[in-house]
């Protein structure tokens, strides 16, 4: 279980940095989403996963 709360804050501090760093570019992309089709924003959700799938991969065996 303590995997899992490491993981939520480490996606918490990614998305708290972009959103401090770059607040304008965060706003342009959401502004930008519905204009995306479905298949483009489920191309980067697999695309999203499978990093974030590999990634776990390699911490868990490095």
């Amino acid at each position: 279980m303590s995997t899992f709360f490491l993981a939520v804050g480490l996606v918490l501090v990614v998305e708290g940095l972009a959103y401090a760093l770059a607040p304008s570019f965060i706003r342009r992309m959401a502004e930008e989403l519905p204009r995306l089709g479905d298949e483009h924003l489920r191309l980067f959700g697999v695309a999203a996963l499978a990093i974030g799938v590999g990634l776990v991969y390699l911490a868990r065996h490095l």
